[in-house]
């Protein structure tokens, strides 16, 4: 998020003076009025550091987009707080009201975040008070649990207080619609109108009365999980981290009811904890995050690692490769379980299977899928549109290179990072007991398919213009070769801020994260299964993406 320059007018830091003064007054959080008075007080003081703070927290409502809310949590607009959630929630009741939903279940989640417990329910509140069957979770579970129950209660929306794997001061509002899917525009565009029209958070009437989810649906979603194994074998040890999330004893509960009861966990990482035993970044991807997995799945001679995000709708795999214990990229384990469900699916339940994956994973997940004669597409980024390639009735598989999986989209139209880990330790125990491995089901595809190399170069600002101008300047200026092999640029504005640039056997993606302050580079490199030079081309393609976005920066 960028902060105010120090150069702004009076003029403006009168209106952020005067704003504040207005929230403070419409607050419904006694602590969140202290704590933006505190910040004023030092404004008007002289500080400039709070001079700064205070207007970046008032530079305008935090905004409301399909991913629905993510921020800081602190007090004032531009932060997420009780008042943002009840306006917010307003916003949402308005919107399913005026789309024919009045009245309809509602189911409402959250993680263990700072805050999420308040804002579940302050949400439950202000639908309750417009009307709604309000439903909600009587303890902080994953986030794909949500979206299993909108469709297991048929609900008409379903929201989850959670920020997945941002940083531990973070927290965010995810909303799904009667699909049990992500929200899409234009609904985005009509709760932000709806938002901005809504009154005080004081103003907006909230209730005390909801009914709280019976353990059924917990129950309901950990029995249809159990059921997607397809092999036989469960002779298979597990080292297995929720990184301090939510996901621990569903995930174990899961796997011991799917038959797999190998299950060793990483102790400290394992009881949820809001700020994530102080790591800056509990995302499975990060460099470092899964070392004490590794750890364990080495001492305790695991056969197969598993890491879930804090929400746990993602999932991670690590595999024995030789010598040591690695953890997959998203791409690989998105190949590895694509090639699975397409393997052993049922034709006659599925006569025209659909699978799926976005604009920046590999290509990979398209050659598997015309060997089996199963149709292939790639959407945009993100699993709200995933969950609906080809309206979402075909599809049996899809993933996303960001470690997200959808194994069972009848069940839960978004990425399930539980039922993921059920599948791969599946594949991974059918493979044991037929004397293979996961590594071997790698070179297999390899030989198959050709090899397929992706990585990230990304850049992570705190100036949010710098992702613009660098943007900008690559759309004016895009290179004609990378790694000695020529290129050219495709934009797919106005449909989505992403440049394309592609040549024979590489591929560059461009664009801004829609959850963090990155710009985010994907790579891929294809190359024969007999090449030699795969991971040569791989590396140049690496230096020159990181040349490229140096000549952007400030």
């Amino acid at each position: 998020m960028r902060t105010a320059g120090r150069s702004e007018s009076s003029g403006m830091r009168t209106e952020a003076r005067d704003a504040a003064l207005r929230w403070i007054a419409d607050d419904v959080d006694e602590s969140d009025r202290d704590e933006l008075q505190a910040v004023l007080a030092a404004a008007l003081g002289g500080d400039a550091h709070a001079a700064d703070d205070l207007a970046d927290r008032m530079a305008g409502q935090l905004r409301f987009g399909t991913a629905g809310l993510r921020g800081a949590v602190r007090a004032g607009p531009n932060g997420m707080n009780r008042a943002v959630v009840v306006r917010t929630t307003y916003g949402v009741a308005k919107w399913l009201q005026s789309s024919g939903s009045s009245g309809g279940v509602v189911v409402i989640g959250r993680d263990a975040r700072h805050g999420s417990d308040v804002f579940a329910a302050d949400a439950a509140g202000v639908l309750a008070a417009a009307g709604f069957d309000v439903r909600v979770f009587a303890e902080a579970l994953p986030t794909p649990l949500l979206a299993f129950a909108v469709r297991e209660l048929g609900a008409v929306a379903g929201i989850q207080l959670t920020a997945s794997h941002n940083p531990a001061p973070d927290n965010g509002y995810k909303l799904y619609d009667d699909s049990g899917a992500q929200i899409v525009p234009p609904a985005d565009t009509a709760i932000e109108a709806a938002i901005a029209d809504a009154p005080a958070a004081l103003a907006v009437p909230r209730s005390d009365t909801w009914r709280e989810l019976s353990p059924d649906v917990l129950r309901a979603y950990l029995d249809r999980v159990a059921s997607l194994p397809r092999g036989i074998a469960r002779d298979l040890r597990i080292a297995l981290t929720p990184l301090y999330g939510v996901g621990g004893q569903v995930a174990v509960d899961a796997l011991h009811r799917a038959g797999f009861t190998g299950v060793v966990v990483v102790a400290e990482q394992f009881a949820p904890d809001p700020d994530f035993g102080g790591m800056a970044f509990p995302n499975p991807e990060e460099p470092g995050a899964c070392d004490p997995l590794l750890t364990l799945a080495e001492d305790a001679n695991a056969d197969m690692a598993i890491a879930l995000d804090p929400d746990a709708d993602r999932c991670a795999v690590g595999i024995r490769d030789g010598e040591r214990f690695r953890m997959l990229r998203g791409d690989e384990t998105g190949a590895l379980l694509g090639e699975y469900v397409l393997a052993t699916l049922d034709r006659a339940a599925h006569p025209d299977p659909l699978v799926a994956t976005t604009i920046v994973s590999s290509s990979v997940l398209g050659s598997i899928a015309a060997a089996h004669g199963a149709e292939y597409t790639e959407t945009l980024t993100g699993f709200k549109w995933l969950a609906r390639a080809a309206g979402g009735e075909r599809l049996v598989f899809a993933y996303e290179e960001a470690l997200g999986l959808c194994v069972d989209p009848g069940a839960v139209r978004d990425k399930d990072g539980i039922a993921a880990a059920v599948l791969a330790a599946d594949l991974a125990a059918t493979r044991k007991a037929a004397g293979s491995s996961l590594a071997d089901a790698l070179s297999e595809l390899d030989r198959a398919h050709g090899v397929h190399l992706t990585d990230q170069v990304s850049i992570r600002v705190t100036d949010l213009d710098v992702i613009g101008a660098v943007m900008a300047r690559l759309r004016a200026a895009p290179p004609g070769a990378l790694a000695g092999v020529p290129v050219t640029a495709e934009d797919l504005l106005p449909d989505a801020d992403v440049l394309r640039i592609v040549g024979a056997g590489v591929r560059v993606v461009v664009r801004p994260s829609g959850t963090e302050p990155k710009l985010k580079t994907y790579l891929q490199v294809v190359r024969p299964a007999d090449a030699k030079d795969a991971d040569d081309v791989l590396d140049r393609l690496r230096g020159d993406v990181r040349e490229l976005l140096a000549q952007g920066m400030p």
